[in-house]
């Protein structure tokens, strides 16, 4: 049985799902565009031997909080373990939340036992990280994220449901979801429109949002590219699909594994991007073999 959390950050809550379970604290937190129930597949199979929470990022799900910084989302994480009471918990992220996850526990915020990264990676050095950062924050780029994921975008009641009955049936031949099973798709898609008060929805995170975490704070040591990984102590696996974002950089991937003790590299070479809603089953078992016996 779940439970809706909420935890009080700067500007508003942040919101995440509570699956229960015992043993070994486990955050999971999602990439871009997605929220707290794209992990439900992974959680059916990590009950219950983890003790489980999945978070919904800043502008994401849930939460009511936006960012006002481009580090606040990652920075939250910090404030979700210590209201839990956690102790060394293991945290799991997936493409933008590999990030969060790693950032957290590199600035030293977060104490994991392990840190578990799915195709979630920041290879390039901080001019070339800041270039295509800035990408991101063009009109051409919110066009694109508003006419490719829906971002931003509004519906009344009927326009809702339409929209989110394209998503599930839209999904079979869809680059992404391609695999996923249609009720989660559905799960996440439910959950990504927020109502604004006035009988409307909104597509949530905004092209706004997308923006405002394009744009890291440029006098922290954390920062979104490679030298990041200097930082983190813990121990690291990184799960690289071989059909994912990552997948032509593989080399740079094992040099970072091999640049410290206790880091590992699995590779799940039939997977895409979207490897925690198609391949439930193999991110599970990576996942249950992160920490450190």
């Amino acid at each position: 049985m779940t439970e809706e959390l909420f935890f009080p950050v700067d500007g508003g809550t942040l919101a995440a799902v509570d699956h229960g379970g015992s043993g070994q604290p486990t955050l999971l937190v999602h990439g871009s565009g997605h929220n707290a129930a794209a992990w439900n597949a992974v959680v059916a199979r990590l009950l219950p031997g983890h003790l489980v929470v999945a978070v919904d990022l800043r502008g994401h799900g849930h939460s009511t909080a936006g960012s006002v910084t481009g580090d606040q989302y990652w920075r939250d994480l910090a404030a979700v373990v210590t209201a839990l009471g956690w102790e060394n918990p293991l945290l799991v992220g997936h493409s933008t939340g590999g990030y969060a996850v790693t950032a957290v526990a590199a600035a030293g915020l977060v104490r994991p036992s392990a840190i578990c990264v799915v195709d979630g990676l920041v290879l390039d050095d901080r001019a070339t990280a800041d270039r295509a950062l800035a990408g991101f924050r063009t009109s051409e780029a919110a066009d694109d994220l508003r006419r490719t994921f829906g971002y931003g975008l509004r519906f009344d009641a009927a326009q809702r449901e339409a929209w989110i009955d394209r998503q599930v049936t839209g999904a079979p031949g869809d680059l992404l979801n391609a695999g996923a099973d249609p009720e989660l798709v559905r799960a996440v898609t439910l959950r990504s429109l927020a109502a604004d008060g006035d009988g409307t929805w909104v597509r949530r995170p905004t092209t706004e949002e997308i923006a405002t975490t394009a744009a890291p704070p440029q006098d922290s040591p954390i920062h979104p590219s490679v030298g990041v990984y200097e930082h983190l102590t813990c121990p690291m696996t990184i799960l690289l699909p071989g059909q994912g974002f990552y997948a032509g950089r593989r080399d740079e991937i094992a040099a970072i594994v091999a640049a410290a003790p206790h880091r590992r590299l699995a590779d799940l070479p039939d997977a895409g991007h979207n490897v925690v809603m198609t391949h439930p089953d193999s991110v599970a078992a990576v996942i249950r073999d992160t920490v450190p016996q």
